[in-house]
């Protein structure tokens, strides 16, 4: 019994002596794993951003082999072949001149030199005239033709005169200024007219001494795109409606006459 005690404690302490070399060889089994899984994921990492930085040299290499060719050497001058030579090049020497031989004083009546032509006029060059620049301009004329002209006050003034037939039926009266278009405000319109020419348009008055619906009647010459260019512009026009009975009747219809001719103006 004494002798199986001894026994059994080294038998204790061999297992124990076994489990802690199986722990130790385990730890470092681990130890060793993970460094080896650190060292792995450290190469993936240097490898992917190497090739992230191979991928744009690449990508640079190839954009500058094709749009920058290297320039072709440039010949040099042929100049610089040939040694410059510091001192200045020394300038021929005028030969001398024969002496004129002098006029003998024995001569008593020396024929005179003659005289050396007058000098040409020079001839100025000609001012070139300037051409006459073509001018548009307006000419309205409603009253000359067409009704009587605006005597000032429009109460006193009489009846307007019927010239017509409205394109409605309608009586169509002479027309009658309350404020002249300008040069200025029917010229952008008639610039697209074959001028000279004329436009005889029928049109609505409308309170305001305005007028709508206005209607062409006449034009000429003919093609001239008079009549489009005077409808156009219409809608600017000022104009007394016809006057009955001394009052003047808005809605009235009245015929307008636009003449367009063409100055020249001299600059």
């Amino acid at each position: 019994m004494v002798t199986d005690a001894p026994r059994g404690l080294r038998a204790m302490l061999a297992v124990l002596q076994d489990s802690a070399r199986r722990r130790k060889a385990a730890s470092l089994a681990i130890a060793l794993g993970l460094e080896a899984l650190l060292l792995l994921l450290l190469l993936t990492l240097g490898a992917q951003i190497a090739g992230v930085d191979e991928g744009k040299e690449e990508v640079s290499t190839f954009e500058a082999i094709e749009f920058a060719a290297p320039p072709e050497p440039e010949p040099e001058p042929a100049t610089q072949d040939t040694p410059q030579d510091p001192a200045d090049p020394q300038q021929p020497q005028p030969l001398p001149q024969p002496e004129q031989p002098r006029p003998s004083p024995l001569l008593l009546n020396p024929q005179p030199a003659p005289e050396p032509p007058p000098p040409a006029p020079s001839q100025q060059p000609e001012t070139p005239q300037p051409s006459p620049s073509p001018k548009i301009a307006a000419k309205i004329n409603p009253g000359r033709t067409y009704g009587p002209v605006d005597t000032g006050n429009p109460r006193m003034a009489g009846d307007s005169e019927r010239v017509g037939t409205a394109p409605n039926g309608e009586p169509l009266f002479a027309a009658r200024w309350y404020r002249e278009p300008s040069d200025s405000e029917l010229a952008g319109y008639l610039s697209t007219a074959n001028g000279p020419g004329y436009a005889l348009i029928a049109c609505k008055t409308v309170p305001g001494y305005y007028v709508e619906d206005c209607v062409l009647l006449s034009e000429g010459p003919p093609g001239s795109m008079m009549g489009r260019a005077v409808l156009a512009a219409a809608w600017q026009f000022r104009v007394r409606p016809a006057r009955i009975g001394g009052r003047e009747q808005f809605g009235s219809w009245v015929r307008i006459r636009i003449d367009y001719s063409v100055r020249k103006a001299n600059r």
